[in-house]
């Protein structure tokens, strides 16, 4: 069982990963966390060395959903091919299910870090890493078992596949168009069954 502080820490991380995914690590005020948790200064900053391990933290709560959502559909029953499917669907809805975590996590985080917070950057790009992996290794084994062709190794594949996910979820997030999410997936299907299915 949890301590109070454990338990307290815990509130603060799942509370402020939101309000630094939405608003970023300048961006976000003292007073937005105070607000959110109810919680006085010193209060939050007892269980945080500082607003950067505070920012850290939250961001590493958003990546691991993040990507234990992708694991999860990385692993659907079936064939590599069912499992890319099941990727390319979910980020149809992808903008619902990072509206509670204030937006894509990658995106938010990866473009507020790259020039005011090394850290935060460093581990929006080991995500990305982690992710490209992760379907690099379904593409590797659809090849190895036949079910996929591709013109290139599986891990510049998936990056090129990530690439086209990522980027319908700028143009969505920065026209506020769900059909750009909507659109690429269509093509992105289209792709799968004509260029890479056996």
């Amino acid at each position: 069982m949890s301590t109070k502080a454990e338990r307290t820490t815990q509130y603060i991380i799942e509370t402020v990963a939101p309000i630094f995914n939405k608003h970023g690590y300048v961006g976000t005020s003292m007073s937005h966390l105070t607000e959110a948790t109810g919680l006085t200064k010193g209060a939050i900053y007892g269980n945080f060395e500082n607003k950067e391990a505070l920012a850290l933290e939250a961001f590493r709560f958003n990546r691991k959903l993040l990507l234990a959502k992708i694991e999860e559909l990385l692993n659907v029953d079936g064939n590599s091919l069912n499992k890319i499917y099941s990727l390319i669907n979910f980020y149809r809805q992808y903008d619902v299910f990072t509206m509670q975590m204030g937006g894509c996590p990658i995106l938010n985080i990866g473009v507020d870090s790259q020039h005011n917070n090394s850290l935060l950057s460093a581990a929006n790009k080991e995500t990305i890493k982690e992710i490209e992996g992760k379907v690099a290794l379904v593409i590797e084994n659809g090849v190895k078992a036949g079910e996929m062709k591709i013109p290139v190794p599986p891990l510049q594949f998936a990056k090129q596949l990530y690439t086209i996910l990522q980027g319908a979820v700028a143009m969505a997030t920065m026209t506020r168009d769900r059909k750009y999410l909507v659109n690429t997936m269509a093509y992105l299907e289209l792709l799968v069954q004509n260029e890479i299915k056996k």
